[in-house]
């Protein structure tokens, strides 16, 4: 039963998109064009209603309604009805953030805590009082990555998708039946919508859908990776280092700049790549490749020794550093590793 529930949700999110759509006009939720977008019509926003309509759907289907379940769609509730109000009203900043922060705060008063890290080479570091900052941060900072690549038709759903489908792969390797399922339900709704979502896209999954899936991205990553190894830790970080190093990025530009951190900006990875000239499909897919590389490093991460898993690491850093160089995620004179290696 378990593995005809993405196909089954699949299914759900398809049928309910066009539903979605029409209440999307209704209600007037429509993201206007302007000199900082790149869409050039009104386009039809709330397409993560259709997405968390087919999660419930699946998680009624095939889990108990335990508390863990429980904790996991209150929460979700919460970040979805914060993305309507925002798809609807465009909320402030610091008014999305309360509800991504009372989201997270759900989630850990359920329980779901990072508490303690086995360092690698032997020992043991027991978070305490900062233990619930540290899953707090987590929740709203893959919340917002994911919002943040939410730039291109297909972007965030399609890199969604692939890294739900690293960490239910990941599940499957370490036995975690409820991390399963739960994966193959958000692949199953994630890439029912992304067939009305991906290039020329026809809805746009707004910030009901971005919030929602940076949500279930951030919760199923603690209910993977909360209880082991600080290198086994890194593993989703690395699995999302598209959103991830992204958000790194453009906080890094507006600092340098200057600028409020939540100030918006057209210096995002998508943006540089139509800029250097890469047509939209073209960039969305080159960041799938990216995204689903990431993840693979991600896998022989976890497989690898503890010597090998840092050689590793530091060579990701490098590349990704180099690359963002190349590309001015920064900025168009912060070069400095390409600036030593020129010299040399």
């Amino acid at each position: 039963m378990i593995y005809v529930v993405p196909l089954i949700c699949f299914i759900i999110s398809i049928a309910l998109t066009p539903a979605v759509k029409r209440l999307a006009y209704y209600w007037g939720a429509i993201d206007q064009p302007n000199q900082r977008k790149i869409h050039q019509k009104p386009m039809p926003l709330l397409g993560g209603l259709a997405i968390f309509a087919s999660f419930l759907a699946g998680v009624i289907l095939v889990l108990p309604f335990d508390q863990r379940v429980f904790t996991i769609v209150v929460g979700g509730v919460i970040i979805v009805m914060t993305g309507i109000l925002d798809d609807m009203l465009q909320l402030p900043p610091h008014m999305k953030l309360l509800g991504q922060i009372a989201a997270g705060g759900v989630v850990i008063y359920g329980g779901l805590v990072i508490t303690e890290l086995n360092i690698p080479f032997g020992g043991q570091f027991v978070l305490g009082f900062v233990s619930v900052p540290i899953t707090l941060l987590w929740v709203v900072g893959i919340t917002n990555a994911i919002n943040l690549i939410d730039g291109l038709d297909g972007l965030a759903a399609g890199v969604s998708a692939i890294a739900f489908s690293a960490i239910t792969f990941m599940a499957f390797l370490h036995g975690d039946f409820f991390v399963l399922v739960l994966g193959l339900i958000c692949i199953g709704s994630t890439l029912g919508f992304l067939v009305y979502n991906f290039y020329p896209a026809k809805m746009f999954m707004g910030d009901t859908g971005a919030l929602f899936l940076g949500y279930m991205i951030a919760v199923l990553s603690l209910l993977g990776f909360k209880s082991v190894t600080f290198i086994s830790f890194i593993i989703p970080i690395i699995m999302l280092g598209v959103p991830i190093s992204d958000t790194l990025f453009a906080i890094i530009r507006r600092i340098l700049h200057k600028k409020p951190i939540a100030a918006p900006d057209k210096a995002h990875l998508h943006h540089c790549l139509l800029l250097i000239g890469f047509s939209h499909r073209q960039a969305v897919l080159l960041i799938y490749a990216i995204a689903a590389l990431f993840s693979l490093a991600g896998i022989i991460f976890s497989m690898a020794t503890a010597w090998l898993s840092i050689v590793i690491l530091c060579i990701l850093i490098i590349a990704l550093q180099i690359f963002a160089e190349a590309l001015g995620l920064v900025g168009e004179n912060y070069k400095p590793l390409l600036t030593m290696i020129r010299r040399k």
